[in-house]
Parts: structure tokens; C-alpha cells; sequence
């Protein structure tokens, strides 16, 4: 794989500045990764918007089917889809403006992330953004 992610101290201000993340592919079932990443990400005080088609809400908060219908700025997407659907995604993200994808782990799509990276998006791909803000972020709240 030629992609390279951003380095630790980029992670660190892109998960400082983030106050809104969009969470596509979010689980309402408790016992799936995306899920307790959600949840936590909500202790840790971010903003959770979960993109889930046929959900009504997840986490207490609405759902929304895809990433147009969510209302106002996006300062974050983190995906938790297979590396198959992540161009329309990239597209989304693109026609939003969004400023980061993170794709997580196993979530792998070379050619999407550099299309994503050429519009002027900052891409994280195959890392877990629970666990990095675990090892990057002092004063994290461990729940």
C-alpha cells in the first residue's frame, strides 16, 4: 500500500479541532464495534451523527439515511462500511466539503482515499479513531 496516514501530531489537531463526527454505517446493536466507538466517542464530548439508512436513532441521537440528508457542517466522516461502498462516501464527503474521512480499521480503499485527498480532503485509513484518540489526546476520559 503506497497511502500514508497522517502523522501522530496531524491526528492529534484533527481530533483536537473535530467536534462533529458523522458516523456512517453506525450500528444500533450495542454489541458491534461501531457502536461502542459511537458511544465513546459521545463520552469523550464529540458531537455523533449517526448515517444509518432505515434507523430512526442510535446513541439517543437521529439517524439520518445518508450523509446529504445530515443537517449543518460535518467536521469529520468516520465510516465503518466495507471498502466497496466507500466512493459514493468519498463523493459525499466531496460535495460536502467535509474536511477528514476516516475510514477504519480493515476499512481499506486505496484509490478512494487518494481521490479523496486530491479534492483537498485529509484522509485517515485502516486506524481505529477510538484508539488513537486513546494514545494521542492527555486528559482522555476513560469510561
Amino acid at each position: 500500500m503506497n497511502f500514508h496516514n497522517p502523522d501522530d501530531n496531524a491526528l492529534r489537531a484533527l481530533l483536537t479541532r473535530a467536534r462533529r463526527i458523522a458516523v456512517v454505517g453506525l450500528s444500533p446493536k450495542p454489541d458491534r464495534p461501531s457502536y461502542f466507538v459511537a458511544e465513546q466517542l459521545q463520552r469523550f464530548g464529540y458531537e455523533v451523527v449517526p448515517v444509518r439508512p432505515a434507523t430512526a436513532s442510535v446513541l439517543g441521537v437521529p439517524a439520518y439515511a445518508d450523509l446529504a440528508a445530515v443537517p449543518g457542517p460535518i467536521d469529520l466522516v468516520d465510516v465503518f462500511r466495507a471498502p466497496e461502498h466507500v466512493e459514493p462516501i468519498v463523493d459525499a464527503c466531496i460535495a460536502l466539503n467535509v474536511p477528514v474521512l476516516w475510514l477504519q480499521e480493515g476499512v481499506v480503499n486505496e484509490a478512494a482515499a487518494r481521490r479523496a485527498q486530491d479534492a483537498g480532503i485529509t484522509v485517515v485509513m485502516d486506524r481505529c479513531i477510538y484508539k488513537d484518540y486513546m494514545a494521542l489526546i492527555p486528559g482522555k476520559r476513560r469510561d
